[in-house]
């Protein structure tokens, strides 16, 4: 499916890595304004993005509607830099098997799937999100909204997922960032002082 995907075998278990590794980004997403289309329930999908000390949580999940695919447009509160995820489901048919990711292109919809995705991979069975999946720092350095679709799932008609957790760390706050860029853009008086003519001297010569 194109050359961004990637194999199973990148994910690693969550034991085997650093304990203080924390998926610490969920607290980044602007909540109100995500959107997840044909989820049953509407507002579930936005829930799952827990803190990472209630990912075990079974009485908070999203599931598909008409069929089992499942998109999440994501919309971060600054620039966040995204490394890796997590995700529950179900030791059965209901939990998705494979994920497409995009950077920075807001309001997705299942009509723009035919795009090529920044990243791909295939999703093992996890109950407890223990499986990490490393995301290409080349990609996700930088981004302000992510997208993310789950196409398929083990076998089942509706897709079911209780937890989601992106690892990786915040760089700047969206109005700071604008700031920066304006001020950057607009050169000051006192960053040029050298460059201004002595008017008042040269009408005394």
């Amino acid at each position: 499916m194109g050359s961004n995907r990637h194999c199973t075998d990148e994910a690693v278990n969550f034991e085997q890595k650093d304990e203080g590794m924390r998926y610490a980004i969920n607290s980044y997403i602007d909540l109100q304004k995500v959107v997840v289309l044909n989820e049953a329930v509407e507002g579930s999908g936005a829930k799952i993005f827990k803190k990472w000390e209630d990912r075990l949580d079974r009485t908070i999940y999203v599931e598909s509607d008409i069929d089992e695919e499942l998109l999440f447009n994501i919309p971060f509160k600054g620039h966040v830099k995204i490394t890796g995820l997590v995700l529950a489901g179900d030791l059965d048919g209901t939990h998705p098997s494979y994920i497409r990711l995009y950077k920075d292109r807001p309001s997705m919809s299942f009509e723009a799937m035919a795009l090529e995705a920044d990243q791909e991979f295939s999703l093992k069975q996890d109950i407890n999100a223990q499986k990490d999946y490393p995301m290409k720092a080349s990609k996700f350095s930088n981004v302000t909204h992510l997208s993310l679709h789950f196409p398929t799932n083990f076998g089942e008609n509706k897709t079911r997922i209780y937890y989601i957790g992106l690892r990786g760390e915040y760089i700047a706050d969206i109005r700071q960032q604008i700031c920066i860029t304006t001020y950057e853009a607009r050169p000051m008086l006192k960053d040029h002082k050298r460059e201004i003519p002595d008017v008042t001297q040269r009408g005394i010569m």
